[in-house]
């Protein structure tokens, strides 16, 4: 089916741009998977479950060793998204200047710096707001539904590949299970309010470019929006899975494993969500196409000028990315 969407594109599928797409994406769960892992799963100290003596040194090397993978993970995406800017130019430029910042917080906070982990989520707010000074609100949807998306998946990756990683191997005893079991806990509430965030503002963003539900089946943007919309029900249905049913058995070692192993899964199906996003904001968005064949209409009217005429815009170039 996808490849049939493809094929059909009114302007071409450029692959290019799609790689580029799939680059800000991955990027932007690297930035902010890390900064939900500090600031909600690892917030405070040690954690309540923390015990004097032998039991607190394991948990602080635990949460040390955790630390230091979310950060190793967080430089990555900053340094990706600096990349993935190229050719920079005075339209990047914030982007750019936020990115090199979180670069350069992310590789602070690998030496175990807690003021480096707040300069990272400054620049991260910048990085998602940076259109305010704009004063034109629609151009905040779509950095907002790219940074929930990223609170929600990109947190969960850390987890599975940084957080319950050092819980399993630090030397814990009797401590494992039930520390598990609080960063799942203190995981869900952000997942349930990211996600929901997520929903609201992908509605925004879907009719805005679609301009009319006939869209949907009327053209590859269409096409390619309902097959992410399978993959999104995937991804939930797995997270609420994990939620209702893998949750409450948590408290031992073979929970543990069994709950990494299925958040697992839920990273890989998101994994599909971001491909096919990628193919989705490279297609041409029905809206503009409508509007821009109004707009050679009214050129060729009589008694309109070439002055009423406006440049297209490339596929994939919305004015949410302004």
């Amino acid at each position: 089916m996808l490849f049939t969407m493809l094929q059909e594109a009114e302007h071409g599928f450029e692959v290019a741009e799609a790689a580029r797409q799939l680059g800000q994406f991955l990027a932007w769960f690297g930035i902010f998977g890390p900064l939900g892992f500090r600031f909600v799963v690892m917030r405070g100290g040690g954690g309540s479950l923390a015990q004097p003596d032998r039991e607190l040194a394991a948990v602080d090397q635990m949460r040390a060793a955790a630390l230091k993978g979310a950060a190793t993970i967080g430089m990555g995406g900053a340094l990706l998204l600096i990349v993935d800017l190229l050719p920079w130019t005075g339209r990047t430029a914030v982007a750019l200047v936020c990115a090199a910042v979180l670069a350069l917080a992310y590789a602070v906070a690998l030496r175990g710096s807690q003021g480096a982990w707040a300069l990272a989520l400054l620049a991260g707010l910048v990085l998602t707001f940076r259109n305010v000074v704009t004063l034109r609100w629609t151009t905040l949807v779509n950095p907002v539904h790219m940074t929930c998306a990223a609170l929600w998946i990109g947190t969960l990756f850390v987890i599975v590949s940084a957080g319950l990683p050092a819980v399993l191997r630090a030397p814990l005893g009797p401590l494992r299970g039930p520390l598990v079991r609080e960063l799942i806990t203190r995981f869900s509430p952000l997942a349930l309010f990211s996600s929901g965030l997520l929903v609201l503002t992908g509605v925004l963003t879907a009719w805005r470019h679609l301009g009319a539900v006939n869209e949907l089946w009327n053209s590859s943007y269409g096409y390619a929006l309902m097959v992410k919309l399978c993959f999104v029900a995937g991804v939930a249905a797995l997270g609420a899975w994990n939620w209702r049913r893998m949750s409450p058995r948590l408290g031992t070692d073979e929970a543990a494993h069994a709950i990494r192993r299925s958040a697992t899964g839920e990273v890989l199906v998101a994994l599909a969500v971001l491909l096919v996003t990628a193919v989705l904001v490279s297609l041409p968005a029905p809206a503009e196409q409508r509007q821009q064949r109004e707009q050679e209409k009214s050129v060729a009217a009589p008694g309109v000028g070439p002055a009423g005429a406006v440049r297209a815009r490339p596929a994939g170039v919305h004015d949410d990315d302004d």
